[in-house]
């Protein structure tokens, strides 16, 4: 099984700002989906912390066409549609014995920092701009990865900032 890391960064580091997203971006939201679900003849996974669940609208909880997986520590906590997990092997556990091709861990940034290490691929896309945020990401070695810039995207009527979309690889 893959596993991908999938987050929007500000250049000041910003991922969040009180349970939401501080930028709207469509096309990085078309290119999330796309990503996520896969070509269709998969199954994938996606990995989220508790409050990035509560963070998704209503409408789109639980995410369609995906396993969703939310890594908490509360005890007893279960949503219809989420899969529960109480450490970042479990999340991963649960990913594999659901025969997934693809585990996606898209945050929040606890999330991201217990389970860097059991990635194969980072999805980043570089918000250009410096915005209010009370969530960063975490810090990452970028020294051990190769990059490949795949798009940038001009400000549009769709997309608030400028962006680029990179594949980190490990090297």
């Amino acid at each position: 099984m893959r596993t991908c890391l999938i987050a929007a960064v500000s250049e000041n580091g910003v991922i969040g700002i009180n349970g939401d997203l501080p930028w709207r971006i469509r096309s990085d939201m078309i290119r999330f989906k796309h990503l996520t679900v896969g070509n269709g003849g998969e199954t994938n996974a996606v990995i989220m912390g508790r409050k990035t669940w509560d963070s998704l609208p209503d409408a789109h909880r639980p995410l369609t066409d995906r396993v969703n997986i939310v890594l908490t520590k509360q005890i007893g906590w279960e949503k219809e549609g989420a899969e529960t997990a109480f450490y970042p092997g479990q999340a991963m556990e649960i990913a594999f014995a659901e025969g997934c091709d693809e585990a996606w861990i898209i945050g929040g940034a606890g999330t991201y920092a217990a389970l860097f290490d059991r990635v194969d691929e980072i999805h980043l896309t570089t918000i250009h701009a410096d915005v209010k945020g009370d969530v960063k990401m975490p810090e990452w070695d970028q020294s051990i990865w190769n990059e490949e810039v795949v798009e940038q995207l001009e400000k549009s009527d769709n997309d608030e900032y400028s962006s680029s979309y990179s594949i980190w690889r490990k090297k």
